[in-house]
């Protein structure tokens, strides 16, 4: 039998328990129906042939009275019709006795009706004078008023008996309605519970089957599902035998293979010492190696919050933009340098880690998920550290003897110690220029420890741009014109003012008008612009020179780097400084270069508040 006849059975209970509360409620409703159709038929026209006897004698009446008025025509056309009409119904209440004393009720009506014609006629006959009201009086109303009490009477007795039998037929309803609510209470339950068994017993192998692929889930291919019978569930169960067979054979083959090679896998990643995480398209957590487990306090799948949401704040949004950045499909994140690198802390304290992400591929998808591995570079943190305190200590250590021999030469250039020779001069001449480089590079050095340390107090106030510019064009226009290069300035109108504090802002602007005019070949054009961005204001400086290749241009904000083949002078700390500035200041810089067609330097500051809210107060960097 097929599966769809075997659940047609097991709901044939229910549908026989309904068709016996249909055929219940069919068979009591018809009695109730009979009941009604009773009281019209026995009743009712027994009710209506009385009002209408009453109407009749009432009218025969009235034309009694047109004959004691003399309108004799008007009064026997008027006895005639109702006459008829009376007669009519008093034969219809004759043929439809139903009650009790109806019958005698309607009898001396009849006598009583007879009565009333015999006087009424004897008013009538003749064509003489009009009968008086005495005669009316003494003779006819007696007459008609004996008709009106027994049509009134047969009346009475068939309105009781209509409320009575209504009243009957309502206790009845009553009780149906209890019969019914009890019938299908006890039809529902019956075939629930029938039917209930019935599917149980149909539904019995799905449990063998169900306990069959729980099994298999869990590992056990040797689990078998227990065959009954010829239908679909007894077809599913065979079918489910024969892939449980096939995963063992697979399972004996390459699977295995495949199982071995994913351990492996796991135990490279897991031998990994830096936090390593793998995410899915939809970003959830693939795999993990221990570290990250340790590190992160995450596993595999997801978890209340989202996949990282026990992760603290910092290293979880570092983490989510590296991968985000890998799955809109831009390719591989890779840090730029130690600006990058993110603090966390772990059971062995500070630790620092340099972000990046690789995608994973699927063929032909595409992208499948982001690999993001955490670079532990806690040690050379710790060595740039030294450094920095190392190159602090050798500038401040280098700053008093070198301002003393910086003195002195002077003291010798300008003869205080006695009179020079022409050659004693120059070499003179050519040593305090060294000592004034040397003299600007310590106090770069300087600089920059100070701004690393956070030291540099910033005082910020709000400066038009157009300010900047124009001071730190001043400052360096002689330099320009013995050149015979120009400098253009271009503001845009109504521009808004910058938080800033000033003398950084122009050693920034000056640090990048000096690399524009140094790599600007004579007669060239350097243009220092300042227009509207979505971070507040950009400023622009744009030189005519060589340029800059792109591998390049990640690494010229870096401290002491120099791009190969440019021109002497300088130690590669100016950049650097002009990156600690602005970024102190929550502004950004970059540049944009192209071989052969010069470059752009750029960096953004914040807008000044408006009018009416309280400047900034004085911060730290």
């Amino acid at each position: 039998m097929r599966l769809r006849s075997k659940l047609f059975l097991a709901q044939l209970p229910l549908g026989i328990a309904l068709a016996v509360v249909a055929l219940i409620a069919v068979f009591e409703i018809t009695k109730l129906g009979e009941s009604s159709e009773r009281i019209l038929a026995e009743n009712y026209r027994s009710v209506l042939a009385a009002q209408r006897m009453k109407d009749s004698i009432e009218r025969m009446d009235s034309a009694a009275l047109f004959l004691v008025v003399g309108q004799r025509d008007r009064a026997l056309t008027q006895a005639a019709e109702h006459r008829r009409r009376f007669e009519a119904e008093l034969r219809v209440e004759e043929r439809n006795i139903t009650e009790p004393r109806e019958a005698d009720v309607a009898r001396k009506l009849r006598a009583a009706w007879g009565e009333y014609q015999r006087v009424f006629n004897g008013l009538a006959a003749g064509s003489g004078p009009a009968p008086t009201a005495g005669a009316y009086f003494q003779r006819l109303e007696p007459a008609f008023l004996a008709v009106k009490e027994q049509a009134e009477e047969i009346l009475d007795l068939n309105q009781d008996a209509m409320v009575r039998k209504s009243e009957a037929a309502r206790r009845k309803a009553r009780r149906t309605i209890g019969l019914m609510d009890g019938v299908s209470l006890v039809a529902l339950l019956l075939g629930i519970v029938a039917s209930g068994w019935v599917t149980g017993r149909l539904l019995r192998p799905l449990g063998s089957l169900s306990q069959a692929a729980r099994r298999v889930g869990e590992g056990d291919l040797d689990a078998r599902a227990a065959v009954v019978g010829g239908d679909e569930i007894a077809g599913l169960a065979r079918e489910f035998n024969q892939m449980a067979e096939r995963l063992g054979g697979y399972r004996a083959s390459s699977l295995g293979e495949l199982l071995l090679a994913q351990e492996a896998s796991q135990t490279t990643i897991d031998s990994i010492p830096d936090p390593v995480v793998v995410f899915d398209v939809e970003g959830r957590v693939l795999s993990l190696n221990q570290a990250a487990e340790t590190l992160l306090g995450v596993t595999a799948g997801p978890s209340a919050g989202g996949p990282l949401g026990r992760v603290e704040p910092g290293l979880r949004s570092v983490i989510e933009r590296v991968k985000n950045h890998v799955l809109a499909g831009k390719g591989p994140c890779t840090p730029k340098g130690f600006q990058d690198a993110v603090s966390a802390s772990t059971p062995e304290g500070l630790r620092y880690f340099l972000p990046r992400a690789t995608p994973l591929y699927a063929r032909p998808q595409g992208i499948a998920g982001a690999a993001v591995i955490l670079q532990d570079i806690t040690r050379l943190w710790r060595f740039e550290e030294l450094r920095n305190d190392l190159v602090a200590t050798v500038a401040h250590e280098f700053r008093t003897p070198l301002t003393s021999l910086h003195l002195a030469i002077h003291l010798c250039t300008e003869q205080a110690a006695g009179p020079l020779t022409d050659k004693q001069a120059d070499l003179l001449h050519a040593a305090r220029e060294d000592c004034e480089r040397l003299q600007g590079i310590v106090d770069d050095l300087l600089d920059v420890t100070r701004l690393r340390a956070g030291k540099v107090e910033l005082k910020r106030r709000p400066v038009p741009p157009e300010d900047l510019l124009t001071e730190v064009v001043e400052a360096r226009q002689a330099e320009a014109r013995q050149r015979g290069i120009v400098i253009e300035t271009e503001v845009v109108p109504s521009l808004d003012g910058v938080l800033a504090d000033p003398d950084r802002i122009h050693l920034v602007l000056s640090n990048l008008l000096s690399n524009a005019l140094r790599y600007t070949a004579d007669n060239g054009t350097v243009t220092l612009g300042a227009g509207p961005d979505e971070a507040g204001v950009r400023f622009e400086v744009r030189d005519t020179g060589q340029g800059i290749a792109p591998e390049h241009q990640d690494r010229v904000f870096e401290r002491f780097y120099r791009v190969p083949g440019a021109p002497p002078g300088g130690a590669g700390l100016g950049l650097s400084i002009a990156r600690e500035i602005v970024e102190a200041h929550g502004g950004r810089i970059g540049v944009e270069s192209e071989v052969g067609r010069g470059s752009t330097f750029w960096f953004t500051l914040p807008v000044a508040p408006g009018e009416g809210e309280a400047p900034a107060a004085p911060d730290v960097a």
